[in-house]
């Protein structure tokens, strides 16, 4: 895009919110401190580097067979990179326990150590990012039954329950070494296919496997842990045993015991497909010191389909912003399509999510909650149609230029190359 016209559009865009009593250099200044952690995963279909077998489970699936798919490490992170290149604004980078590097190394999960995310490590300080970490509780023969932490076989839950133990320290080890603190999620797959007759065992073995991995305390400034529910999946039509009420009791139960950290993390994909994550914020947020929230776009089911400024993603923004919670939501993004470019997945992905986090932050809140308390709910209704289409799409173009990255799709002929160059010669 000719930088004159995206300046001229910006210009312009700055005199509208002016005209609201909007600061558009405020809200890029906070716009600037925002930052959102990039899934690893999307890179290569979360098939991981251990080569472990066993396949996905759970109700995870990625299709599609795009050429160019990352093979090693190395490959993984060059890729990142070139994703990373394209981004305004600052990133974590969100890494699943089964990019483990073992280098021929015969280790399971139950027994990883931070050695085996030291090239990670190195990466990230390189680069100044911030880690986040998740345990891999699918995709491993002993997850072939979509049970682990909830799995009646001692041996089963035994070895899950090292696995989630050894990650939550190695996550430490990432915060200490890196100087930041390590988001670590927990989610699990557990359920079944059709109806159990004993929901309660499930998850009375659920919430003592939990309670062990959790009693170990690690410093808050190095690790803060969250527990992802989820409604259904594949193979777990029936029953989840990890659901939304089971985690917010287990919070509840664990503030009650101390640990006051624990957050609930909300994956947009996670809840029936006609409701959303949007409302849910406020009401959490009253009762918990923080949340994870997962950016994903279901269709049909959470089949974690590549993000974009659809109405989902701008109203749970809206949300946050409106309950001025920016600081105590932390955002991670989660799709996976093996189907496209994947480079192309992340950056349309990362754009789309800072885009309507960019919009929420210029939205002239005030006048909407002014007209509520006067109880003008018609003008309410009329002053959240009007926002809806500020011209932030201008702002953000001038946010990527001023950032050194391409504005609008203009990143894409670097991609076409990336891919020429790179992805064609794997």
């Amino acid at each position: 895009m000719d930088p004159i016209v995206v300046k001229q559009a910006y210009d312009a865009a700055v005199a509208t919110y002016a005209s609201y009593g909007v600061d558009v250099a405020a809200a890029l200044e906070k716009m600037k401190q925002i930052e959102v952690s990039v899934h690893c995963w999307q890179g290569d279909d979360v098939t991981g580097l251990e080569a472990v077998g066993g396949g996905t489970s759970g109700g995870i699936l990625s299709t599609g067979s795009f050429g160019g798919k990352p093979r090693t490490g190395d490959e993984l992170r060059a890729d990142i990179d070139k994703a990373l290149s394209l981004l305004p604004g600052k990133q974590r980078l969100n890494l699943h326990a089964c990019y483990a590097e073992l280098n021929g190394e015969a280790v399971d999960r139950d027994r990883y150590e931070t050695r085996h995310f030291q090239n990670w490590i190195d990466w990230a300080k390189s680069r100044g990012l911030a880690l986040d970490f998740n345990a891999t509780c699918f995709g491993h023969p002993m997850a072939a039954d979509n049970l682990t932490l909830s799995h009646p076989d001692e041996k089963i839950r035994r070895f899950w329950i090292d696995h989630v133990k050894a990650v939550r320290k190695i996550a430490a080890d990432m915060g200490r070494e890196l100087g930041c603190t390590v988001v670590n999620n927990i989610w699990v797959p557990d359920g079944m296919k059709d109806m159990p007759a004993d929901r309660t065992r499930f998850r009375a073995l659920l919430k003592a496997s939990l309670d062990e991995i959790l009693a170990v305390k690690y410093p808050a400034e190095y690790l803060v842990d969250a527990v992802e529910c989820k409604l259904f999946g594949i193979g777990v039509e029936s029953y989840t045993v990890g659901s939304h009420e089971f985690y917010m009791g287990y919070a509840a139960h664990q503030h009650k015991l101390g640990n006051e950290g624990l957050l609930l993390t909300l994956d947009m994909g996670h809840f029936h497909p006609t409701e959303t994550i949007a409302d849910k914020v406020s009401s959490l947020l009253l009762f918990n010191p923080a949340v994870l929230v997962h950016v994903s776009r279901p269709v049909k089911w959470d089949s974690d389909h590549v993000v974009i400024s659809d109405e989902s993603v701008q109203e749970l923004m809206r949300e946050i912003k409106r309950a001025d919670a920016f600081d105590r939501v932390y955002l991670a993004t989660d799709f996976f399509d093996g189907s496209i470019n994947r480079i192309t997945a992340w950056t349309v992905g990362l754009r789309a999510t800072q885009k309507a986090i960019l919009a929420a932050l210029l939205e002239p809140t005030d006048l909407i909650k002014k007209a509520e308390a006067e109880g003008d709910y018609a003008t309410r209704l009329a002053l959240m149609e009007e926002f809806r289409n500020l011209p932030a799409m201008a702002v953000y173009n001038q946010f990527c230029l001023d950032q050194g990255v391409p504005a609008g799709s203009d990143y894409l002929p670097e991609i076409y190359a990336y891919t020429q160059d790179v992805l064609s010669k794997r």
